[in-house]
């Protein structure tokens, strides 16, 4: 009688004890794994709501961290290999709102310490809930992690704790509403743009983004403006490249503001034309006139003004009409080549490629296309030949051609192109509206961009009288011819030394020597060797330094240029301003003439070589002499698309302060002064 009763006591403690618990794992930890522990418990809820519910527990140890159900740019969520897959696909998971983190420039999204995901079945209560939980949690090591684990459910019934847990980690899930009133998504080339309106302000927002398809996005920008929010994500496809259009496409975000957070789906439109710092349309048809006029004033035209120039003197008996003629050709060559460029990056823009002022320069072929050109161009002025091509050819490179206007459009043309490696004040603007501007104005802007650059050429169509007041032929020009013949031949030289970032030094070094070996040989064939001898052996000796001054002017001049340059990246400036210190932007190309003008004549004087080397600078500088991705999001984000930019961000000025194309000692010395709080 005494064990029958033991044993019915026995029985009834064990139905007390299962009362009022859930089905539960305990924490479990891998060997493999002593930084994180997990434990899974569920309970079935009552007959007639036909869903059951699972809470998922993750423990971690301080510095490690797991991720969220999008991760970001690296890592993977957890997941549950489910042993029955009905079961798996009946589960909808609820995600906490999580933490941001950012390392080495990555930026991720995910939870640290602890976290309780709440995991809820539809349909009929299984018996039981077997899996596998795959845990992915990360330090300055990821691991991943396997849970194997079976919870059954005929022991589990309701819980007061399990009850408690599961609302409290439903409470940290975010809400349909109750955040934002209002909220929008846009999207133009490589930026998704989020606003958002709260009336009673904003705090301390925060984004978070699910991925999307075919998209990458990056770390959010966050800006507030009183009760309007606006978050902007760079975005890019899988590889790093261009995404392609979003616009029509639903993203999944999570807005969150000391401690409420709301979930929305939003669809993304199509956002105007990214204006730059508001400024109207006819004011940026007139900077684009004005920087189109100052490409006139570059290096980069030099000698083809100066063929220009030879041809006046060409024409027969001084005709008025015959120079008004030759210089109405060459304006239109001039604005026909920007045509050309706005259709080539028209293209560009509709097969989602980079667009930039001057990128052709980043193409071996097209440097190497430049290269024979100019020195077509240069045998041509030395007058070793004659360039007769048929006239249906409009890219004839005849610059003496009397019966013909085809060279003189191709001089128009040829000045264009070497224009498009120099920048100038107003030209950057003008061409950072127009690339992110709809198709009309991008062709609008590239019209006033060629008329600008004509405008002399125009004013002496106008006034020949201008062009005829130069002196009259005679043994003069000879000397002039030959003169703007090592000019172009310096060009050319200069054009090859960018071929250094494709090919060896080695192996331009030796076209280059074959290139002068050659213009020596059909002089001396032309002109005798004695002649020869004495004219070319100068050039010869000017050219070649040069050509060594111009192909290894992108290194570090010995004992000149002290800055210590760091590569350029968003952390950096956020380091740097983080520590109280002031930044110096250079993004430079070894093909832009402007940045080698900046380099020689600020940045390497020596009162700016002291002010950038101080303890509380920071120097960082961007290569864009190949494509680079991270540099052209770079400028992008800051409504540019060529170089030279430079940008000076400091404790007094953390939005960065942009300067212009042309430095100057006085603005670098003043803006670094600014940026540090010092008058």
């Amino acid at each position: 009688m005494r064990s029958l009763f033991r044993a019915a006591f026995g029985c009834f403690l064990m139905l007390w004890l299962n009362a009022g618990t859930a089905a539960d794992s305990g924490w479990l930890q891998s060997p493999q794994n002593t930084h994180a522990k997990v434990r899974l418990q569920a309970q079935p809820a009552d007959a007639n709501a036909q869903h059951t519910r699972l809470l998922l527990s993750v423990s971690l140890e301080k510095g490690w961290k797991t991720y969220w159900r999008s991760p970001g740019e690296g890592g993977i969520a957890p997941s549950i290999s489910w042993q029955n897959a009905a079961v798996g696909k009946s589960a909808t998971w609820f995600w906490p709102t999580p933490s941001r983190f950012d390392v080495a420039g990555i930026t991720t999204q995910g939870y640290h310490d602890e976290v309780s995901l709440p995991l809820v079945f539809a349909g009929k209560t299984p018996e039981t809930l077997s899996g596998t939980l795959t845990l992915p949690v990360c330090s300055n090591v990821c691991i991943l992690t396997d849970y194997p684990f079976s919870l059954d459910l005929r022991k589990s019934t309701e819980s007061e704790d399990f009850a408690r847990e599961f609302a409290v980690a439903m409470g940290k899930v975010p809400i349909a509403q109750g955040l934002t009133d209002k909220a929008s998504a846009g999207y133009r080339r490589g930026s998704l743009q989020i606003d958002a309106h709260r009336a009673q302000g904003w705090q301390k927002p925060e984004l978070f983004i699910d991925t999307l398809e075919g998209s990458a996005f990056g770390k959010p920008v966050v800006k507030v403006e009183g009760e309007q929010l606006r978050v902007t994500l760079p975005v890019t496809d899988e590889w790093g490249d261009d995404a392609g259009e979003l616009s029509g496409k639903t993203v999944s975000v999570v807005l969150s503001d000391n401690g409420l957070a709301q979930q929305m789906s939003l669809k993304v439109g199509a956002l105007p034309a990214q204006s730059v710092k508001g400024i109207a349309l006819w004011q940026v048809a007139l900077m684009a006139l004005a920087g189109g006029f100052i490409l006139n004033l570059m290096p980069c035209v030099l000698p083809v003004l100066g063929m220009k120039l030879g041809s006046i003197l060409q024409v027969a008996e001084r005709d008025r009409q015959r120079v008004r003629v030759q210089f109405l050709a060459s304006s239109a060559g001039i604005i026909t080549s920007f045509l050309a460029l706005a259709l080539l990056m028209t293209v560009l823009r509709l097969t989602h490629q980079t667009l930039g002022w001057g990128i052709q320069f980043q193409n071996p072929w097209f440097i190497g296309l430049m290269v024979l050109v100019t020195a077509l161009f240069t045998a041509n002025l030395l007058g070793l030949f004659e360039i007769n091509l048929p006239s249906r050819m409009t890219t004839r490179l005849a610059t003496q051609k009397r019966g013909g206007l085809a060279g003189h459009f191709a001089e128009g043309a040829f000045a264009t192109l070497l224009a498009t490696p120099c920048s100038a004040p107003f030209l950057g603007t003008a061409v950072a509206f127009a690339l992110a501007a709809s198709l009309p104005v991008l062709w609008g802007v590239f019209l006033m961009l060629g008329a600008g650059m004509s405008l002399p050429w125009l004013m002496i169509a106008l006034w020949p009288g201008l062009a005829l007041r130069l002196p009259r032929p005679g043994r003069w020009m000879l000397r002039l011819r030959l003169t703007l013949g090592f000019l172009m031949l310096a060009a050319c030289l200069w054009l090859l030394s960018l071929m250094q970032n494709h090919l060896s030094v080695q192996t331009v070094i030796i076209i280059a020597a074959l290139l002068l070996l050659a213009l020596t040989v059909a002089s001396a064939r032309h002109y005798g060797v004695r002649s020869t001898a004495a004219v070319t052996g100068g050039g010869l000796i000017v050219a070649v330094i040069i050509f060594f001054g111009l192909t290894f002017s992108s290194g570090k001049p010995s004992g000149r240029d002290e800055i210590r340059w760091q590569p350029l990246s968003e952390q950096a400036i956020e380091d740097a301003l983080a520590q109280k210190k002031v930044v110096f932007v250079d993004v430079t190309a070894d093909w832009c003439v402007t940045c080698k003008a900046n380099k020689y004549n600020v940045l390497m004087r020596e009162d700016v070589q002291q002010a950038l080397t101080e303890n509380h600078v920071v120097a960082l500088r961007g290569d864009w002499s190949l494509p680079s991705r991270n540099i052209t999001e770079f400028l992008q984000k800051r409504g540019s698309v060529a170089v030279p930019f430079n940008q000076i961000y400091g404790p007094s000025q953390p939005e960065g302060e942009i300067l212009s194309p042309l430095l100057t000692r006085e603005a670098v010395l003043q803006g670094l002064k600014k940026a540090r709080g010092a008058e």
